[in-house]
C-alpha cells in the first residue's frame, strides 16, 4: 500500500486509565496469622510496606520473632493431629475449593493490592497472577480425595507440618503454589511472605479466615530473613518449601544436613532464549518482550539470555529496539504501562549496579527514549549486545529488564553457550522445525522449556530447575509429591 510521504509521522500519547482502588480494604496495621487468629507480634515490633511506584506507606506489617514461630508451628502441628490429618481428604477437598471460589470473588481486589505493594503492572497481576493463583487451588482440591489415583500402586501419607518460604515476584502466587498441594496432601503450613510483598498474603489469610478453615492449619507469619530462619531451623517441622535467592537455598540446605525434613528449592536463573534463522521472527520478538520486560524481569524463568542464529541477528535486534520505543513504563495503575516499578530501592540498586558492570565489561548498551517518574524506583528497558560468554552480565542474574544478546552459527554452540551457566530453570526455542525443538529439549540442562512461547503457566504442568536453580517441582502432580511420604 502506497503512503504519503509529505504526511508527518505523529507521536501519540496514551490517555492514562488507571485502575481504581476505592474497592480495595487495607488496614493500617497487621498482625499475625497464627491458630485462626490475628494475633499482635511477642517483640511488638511492626515494619512498614512500601509501595514502590510512589514510595508512600501502604501499610504496617508484624515482625515475627522466633517465638512467634514457635507458637506457629504448635499450632500447625495441634491442627494437623488433631483436624486436618484424620478429617475426610473430600471434606478437605472443600475448604480448598472454598478458598479459590472466595480469592475469585475478590480478585480484583487482590490485583490492585499486588500491584500497589509490588510494583508489577495491574495488567500482569489482574491476567496472570490473580488467575492462576486461584486455579491452583482449584486444581488441587481436585486431587485432595484422589490421592491413590495421583499415585498408583503406592500407599502415601501425608508429611505433618510445612515451612514455607516465598520471594517478591509473585507474592499472591508464590502462596497458591505452596499452601494448596500441602493442604491437598493433608498437611498443615506455616507460610512467610517476603518482607516487601506481605499484603496479599496477609489478604489470603483473611480469606482463609472467611472460607472457615479450622484453626491453625495455616499460619502466617511475616518479617525479615531471620523469622523465616527460624522457621528453617524448628525441631518440629517437617518439610520446608522455599523459593528464593540461590544464596539463601544453599544456607538452607546446609541447615538441613543430616536432619529428616524434606526439602524444595525454586531459586534463581538465567534462562536462554533462542533464535533460529527459520524461526517467526515477529512472533519471537513479541516473546522475548514477554519473557523479560513485560514483568520487569522479576520472574526467575525470565529469558534474560538471548541467542539468535547470526545470520538473522542484525534484523531481529533492530525489531527488538524497534518495540522498545514503544513500551510504556510508568505508574503500574495504569493499564497502559507496559513495565511498571522495580520492587525496592535495594533492588533498583542492585540493577544499577549490574549496568555500570556491562558498559565496564565493553558491552554496549542500549535504553529507548522514555520518560521515567520522579518518583518510585524505576528502570528502562535495556538491552547489551557485543556480549561475551564470560562477562558478569551474561552469567549473573540481574533480576530486573536487562536483556544481554549473544550471536550463534550452530546447534552444537547454542547448545554449549545455554548450558554454560551455573543455572538451570528455563530455556525458550523459536523455530519452525518440531525435530529441532525435541533436540533441543533433550539437551538443554533446564527444567522447562518453551516452544515458539515463553512465560505460559499452568498448574497441572510441572515447575522447577537444575543446578543451581534448585531441585523438585511444583505444580502438576509433581507438586503434590513434594508433600507427601512413601509408606
Amino acid at each position: 500500500m502506497a503512503t504519503n510521504k509529505n504526511i508527518p509521522e505523529v507521536e501519540w500519547e496514551y490517555a492514562p486509565s488507571l485502575e481504581g482502588t476505592s474497592h480495595i480494604q487495607l488496614k493500617k496495621k497487621y498482625d499475625l496469622f497464627i491458630g485462626g487468629k490475628w494475633v499482635k507480634p511477642s517483640s511488638g515490633k511492626y515494619f512498614q510496606s512500601i509501595n514502590p511506584a510512589n514510595e508512600e506507606v501502604l501499610a504496617e506489617v508484624a515482625y515475627g520473632s522466633e517465638k512467634d514461630v514457635d507458637i506457629a508451628v504448635k499450632a500447625a502441628r495441634k491442627a494437623y493431629n488433631e483436624v486436618w490429618s484424620i478429617m475426610p481428604a473430600a471434606e478437605r477437598a472443600k475448604y480448598i475449593y472454598r478458598i479459590a471460589r472466595l480469592m475469585q470473588e475478590r480478585a480484583r481486589e487482590l490485583a490492585v493490592i499486588e500491584t500497589l505493594d509490588g510494583g508489577k503492572t495491574i495488567r500482569e497481576a489482574r491476567d496472570i497472577d490473580v488467575p492462576l493463583a486461584c486455579n491452583h487451588f482449584f486444581y488441587y482440591a481436585g486431587w485432595a480425595d484422589k490421592l491413590e489415583y495421583a499415585f498408583p500402586n503406592r500407599k502415601v501419607e501425608s508429611l505433618g507440618v510445612a515451612g514455607q518460604i516465598i520471594p517478591w515476584n509473585f507474592p499472591l502466587l508464590m502462596a497458591a503454589w505452596k499452601i494448596a498441594p500441602a493442604l491437598a496432601a493433608g498437611n498443615t503450613v506455616v507460610l512467610k511472605p517476603a518482607e516487601t510483598t506481605s499484603l496479599t498474603a496477609l489478604k489470603l489469610a483473611e480469606i482463609i479466615e472467611a472460607a472457615g478453615l479450622p484453626a491453625g492449619v495455616v499460619n502466617i507469619v511475616t518479617g525479615y530473613g531471620d523469622t523465616g530462619a527460624a522457621i528453617v531451623n524448628h525441631s518440629d517441622v517437617n518439610k520446608i518449601a522455599f523459593t528464593g535467592s540461590t544464596n539463601v537455598g544453599k544456607i538452607i540446605q546446609k541447615a538441613l544436613a543430616g536432619t529428616s525434613k524434606k526439602l524444595t528449592l525454586e531459586l534463581g536463573g538465567k534462562s536462554a532464549n533462542i533464535i533460529f534463522d527459520d524461526a517467526p521472527i515477529d512472533q519471537a520478538v513479541e516473546g522475548i518482550v514477554n519473557g523479560i520486560f513485560f514483568n520487569q524481569g522479576h520472574v526467575c524463568c525470565a529469558g534474560s539470555r538471548l541467542f539468535v542464529q547470526e545470520n538473522v541477528a542484525e534484523k531481529v535486534i533492530a525489531k527488538l529496539k524497534e518495540r522498545l520505543k514503544t513500551l510504556y513504563v510508568g505508574n503500574p495503575l495504569d493499564k497502559n504501562t507496559d513495565i511498571g516499578a522495580i520492587n525496592s530501592k535495594e533492588q533498583l540498586a542492585t540493577i544499577t549496579k549490574y549496568l555500570e558492570i556491562g558498559k565496564q565489561e565493553g558491552a554496549e548498551m542500549y535504553q529507548p527514549a522514555c520518560t521515567i517518574p520522579a518518583k518510585g524506583f524505576y528502570c528502562p528497558p535495556t538491552l547489551f549486545t557485543n556480549v561475551a560468554q564470560s562477562n558478569r552480565i551474561a552469567q549473573e542474574e540481574i533480576f530486573g529488564p536487562v536483556l544481554t544478546i549473544q550471536t550463534f552459527r550452530t546447534i552444537d554452540e547454542v547448545i554449549q553457550k545455554a548450558n554454560n551457566s551455573p543455572y538451570g530453570l528455563a530455556a525458550g526455542v523459536w523455530t519452525e522445525k518440531g525435530a529441532r525443538i525435541f533436540n533441543m529439549a533433550n539437551q538443554l540442562n533446564a527444567g522447562v522449556i518453551w516452544a515458539n512461547t515463553y512465560n505460559k503457566f499452568d498448574p497441572t504442568s510441572p515447575f522447577g530447575g537444575y543446578k543451581e536453580s534448585g531441585f523438585g517441582r511444583e505444580g502438576g502432580v509433581h507438586g503434590l509429591a513434594a508433600y507427601v511420604k512413601f509408606v
